[in-house]
């Protein structure tokens, strides 16, 4: 009885996050009918964050992160998402295009075998872009944002890249000449979300599931910058292409988290853009079109001379004395820059529920200003000499904003206090 209702019940979601719908309740005739897991999903990421810092407390008596990173990661989540809000996602344009104009043969929809080799097909294309994302260094300069935290938790999961996607969509393509759009839809988000409870510390070894499945001891790994961590275990749901093509490396010395050149900002958009801003500077500063080429298509470690991927004796020896960025700010600030997120959060997941209801000009207003916001506090987290500036800045558009009714919260009793 494959096919489904449009909406999907609290366990089902729930489910949807450990990859364990079956054909039967996630098999759908047309791309139209597919949930949206992922932003049904989002009660769900409360609540296990929640749990996290809870089992934490308990284990450690330490909390899993810092506000400051916190912030950032869910920063660059929201700012990840908001390109959806204008256009459809080009994962699925492009593979409808290619469905459309090139299949040459259909399998059923509603079959098993369909869903299970989907399940296959998606994460072994998963594999493929995220190992060529650590070994080509245009693809790198997108994907770096997901490593730049350097605390492991699962705020960690929602640090995602504005670009990556734009990069990402073609590795799916072979699909698309004899899968189902629908069915590639569904795997697409299935595979998304089993990597969000993957990014914890609270959970150590599973047991015999290490062997085929991505686990969070897996991926604790692929996060790590220790040299024994660089460039291992690239799979999304399984762990199975890792050790078939030889990236996998388990779980060994403790990891130390985030990149081994860290960048060490809040700033969402300069954590997007300044590493294609050192591919720029690099690729005019290195003599020869061969070399300038190899600057872009090879490895993030790669200069004129050195093999492929670059030198493994010049990643950073990690002592364990490390210590994470992390400027001294006052607890006020820390506490504001909170307040002041959850009052973004709010606006845009009201953005999100009615959008198509809004007129252009009130949607790109409302982008602009989650995006002013998201910088500003970045850079008060940063004790940016001008940070108190463009706050006061982004509070008085807020304000003006707000009592034209260019703003409006999912919570009308709030109102006044958003003023305040």
């Amino acid at each position: 009885q494959a096919g489904g209702p449009r909406d999907t019940a609290p366990g089902q979601q729930l489910r949807a996050l450990f990859y364990a719908l079956p054909p039967a309740e996630s098999s759908f005739r047309t791309v139209e009918e597919v949930p949206d897991y992922v932003e049904k999903s989002i009660p769900f990421f409360i609540t296990f964050i929640g749990l996290e810092f809870a089992v934490s407390w308990i284990q450690k008596r330490k909390l899993p992160g810092r506000i400051n990173d916190g912030i950032s990661s869910l920063s660059l989540g929201v700012l990840s998402r908001l390109p959806d809000v204008l256009f459809r996602s080009i994962e699925l344009i492009s593979y409808i295009y290619v469905w459309n104009n090139y299949r040459l043969f259909e399998l059923p929809w509603d079959s098993p075998w369909t869903w299970y080799l989907t399940l296959l097909g998606v994460d072994f294309a998963y594999y493929c872009f995220h190992r060529m994302s650590h070994e080509v260094n245009i693809l790198w300069a997108a994907h770096q944002v997901h490593h730049s935290s350097e605390d492991y938790n699962l705020f960690t999961a929602l640090r995602q890249s504005v670009l990556q996607k734009y990069t990402s969509w073609m590795f799916n393509l072979p699909m698309a000449l004899f899968i189902p759009p629908s069915v590639f839809a569904v795997h697409l988000q299935f595979n998304l979300l089993y990597q969000f409870w993957i990014h914890t510390e609270v959970i150590t070894k599973l047991g015999p599931l290490e062997w085929i499945l991505n686990t969070p001891s897996h991926h604790r790994v692929h996060h790590g910058r220790n040299p024994y961590c660089i460039d291992k275990n690239y799979g999304g749901t399984l762990i199975i292409w890792d050790r078939i093509f030889g990236t996998f490396e388990a779980e060994d010395a403790k990891v130390v988290y985030g990149l081994t050149h860290p960048v060490n900002s809040f700033d969402p958009i300069m954590l997007q853009l300044r590493p294609l801003a050192h591919i720029w500077n690099t690729f005019w500063a290195t003599p020869g079109f061969c070399n300038k080429l190899s600057v872009i298509f090879k490895g993030p470690g790669w200069g004129p001379g050195k093999p492929r991927l670059g030198l493994p004796e010049e990643i950073p020896v990690i002592t364990g004395k490390e210590v994470p960025f992390n400027p001294h700010v006052p607890a006020y600030l820390n506490c504001y820059a909170l307040v002041h997120f959850a009052v973004i959060v709010d606006l845009y997941t009201k953005l999100l529920s009615s959008v198509t209801m809004l007129t252009q000009g009130t949607v790109l207003l409302r982008i602009g200003f989650i995006i002013l916001s998201l910088i500003s506090f970045g850079l008060l987290m940063e004790n940016k000499s001008k940070a108190e500036i463009l706050e006061i800045i982004r509070c008085l558009v807020f304000i003006g904003a707000y009592k034209l009714g260019y703003f409006t919260s999912q919570f009308s009793f709030l109102g006044y206090a958003y003023e305040v």
